[in-house]
């Protein structure tokens, strides 16, 4: 059990190692020299030198992606979200080019504002609809 603790600390000390941006690349191979040569000895030095540095540095990285991620939200949420007005505007739009009929209009109108299909242009449908056996 402690040599799987221990081999996780040495992935997060080498994570943090080359995470790390204040570090020259001269240090990063150092430190990592030692962790390799002597890796308990090792270890124990880097916790000790460089262990409150590294919870900063951790914190950091996890505070950059959370907002990342809100921004990725933000950014998505805006580009993908229509609202009812616009999509009133469009069939509207599209009616008085003669793209589209009255009461295709009614129907699509009927549909956006979650209210019942007009009786009228359900006939319609029913009427325009071949069926089949």
């Amino acid at each position: 059990m402690i040599l799987f603790a221990w081999i996780g600390l040495l992935i997060t000390i080498f994570g943090d190692i080359f995470r790390d941006h204040e570090l020259s690349g001269w240090a990063k191979a150092l430190w990592s020299l030692f962790l390799i040569v002597v890796p308990w000895l090792g270890t124990l030095v880097y916790l000790i030198a460089r262990g409150p540095s590294m919870n900063r540095r951790a914190r950091a990285q996890a505070q950059e992606n959370v907002r990342d991620f809100d921004q990725y939200v933000r950014e998505t949420a805006a580009s993908t979200s229509t609202g009812t007005a616009d999509e009133l505007a469009k069939l509207a739009e599209l009616r008085d080019r003669g793209a589209i009929s009255t009461e295709d209009f009614e129907r699509a109108k009927a549909k956006v504002l979650g209210q019942p299909v007009p009786a009228a242009s359900m006939q319609r449908d029913e009427q325009t609809v071949p069926v089949t056996t």
